[in-house]
């Protein structure tokens, strides 16, 4: 399929690009050098970097040259790390396993951990507001700065894993399981996407929100997806430990609404999220492709490989190879 191999291609090259960044010095003692590594470790060798290839899809679209989005790639990755490296301490998830192999709590301890959450979340913000490759001007690079705030916060991210942690073992209805994973997942999927628009400051504000809600839309059937996996998947394939969420009886999508309707959901947030994507310029045009791709790359982004989730609904398989 093309899109996963163009995934491939932006994720070596996200990788490279953060190996730079996390090489350079930045005037860290001796006693620091630990905490270094421990950044690296947590920010690379692994992830499917999804949310920059959002990043580079939204650029592409507008006809951006890619080295100005290479910043904000970066920093959304970094926010993400930065989320998975707390959500697998002990206090949190408390996961022994990421990207297959041990989580940066069991491979070095848990307060360096803890650090190297601290260190990436401000390093993302550096970058937007120091990377010299971006857009030139100051106001676009405040509204990024302040969009990656949002969506990392408590109106986004953090809050929907205060959601998360404050629900476990409690029923939660569709609507508030939906709520929670718009804020945990699809609000830092959908910055991906606007920080990419907001790479080109000429852009106007209907056609930014279509965008957002493209990916909003987009989010949401990857974290539908991911909550498929956790049932359907194994290590091997997912790179962390299924069966997490019900053996920490957290609400799920499968858990309340069942299999059947999980990848219906899938399914119809994918469909959702094209349309809302071709909306600023047509079905036909370049956008229709890109947003398409970064749909696909959604849904299928809880593993590495495609197609786990072979259910049909209404005769149309939601599975990530439809």
């Amino acid at each position: 399929m093309a899109f996963l191999a163009e995934l491939e291609r932006v994720a070596q090259a996200v990788e490279a690009r953060l190996d730079r960044l996390l090489a350079q010095d930045r005037g860290n003692a001796p006693q620091g050098a630990r905490l270094a590594e421990a950044m690296r470790y947590a920010a690379l060798g692994g992830g499917k970097r999804i949310r920059p290839l959002l990043v580079y899809f939204t650029g592409e679209v507008l006809g951006l040259d890619p080295r100005r989005l290479d910043g904000p790639a970066c920093a959304v990755e970094l926010i993400h790390a930065y989320s998975l490296v707390h959500d697998d301490l002990p206090s949190m998830d408390d996961d022994d396993l990421r990207r297959g192999r041990p989580t940066c709590h069991r491979a070095f301890d848990e307060a360096t951990a803890i650090l190297v959450g601290d260190a990436l979340q401000v390093l993302a913000f550096e970058i937007l507001a120091r990377d010299p490759d971006m857009v030139e001007e100051a106001q676009p690079r405040l509204r990024m700065i302040a969009a990656l705030a949002q969506a990392a916060g408590p109106a986004g991210m953090a809050g929907g894993q205060a959601i998360d942690i404050e629900s476990t073992g409690s029923v939660l209805t569709l609507d508030q399981l939906e709520h929670m994973h718009r804020l945990k997942t699809g609000a830092l999927i959908g910055a991906s996407v606007v920080l990419g628009a907001l790479s080109a400051p000429e852009l106007q504000a209907r056609q930014v929100a279509h965008l957002k809600r493209f990916a909003e839309c987009a989010g949401l059937a990857f974290q539908v997806q991911d909550d498929i996996l956790d049932v359907e998947g194994d290590a091997a394939t997912l790179g962390k430990s299924p069966g997490a969420d019900e053996a920490r009886n957290k609400p799920t999508y499968p858990s309340i609404a069942g299999m059947n309707r999980a990848c219906s959901r899938t399914f119809s947030s994918r469909s959702c999220s094209v349309a809302s994507g071709m909306a600023p310029r047509g079905p036909s045009s370049p956008g229709a492709r890109c947003t398409a791709w970064a749909c696909a790359a959604c849904a299928c982004g809880g593993a590495p490989a495609p197609g786990l989730c072979r259910r049909r609904s209404r005769g149309r398989s939601p599975s990530c190879s439809s």
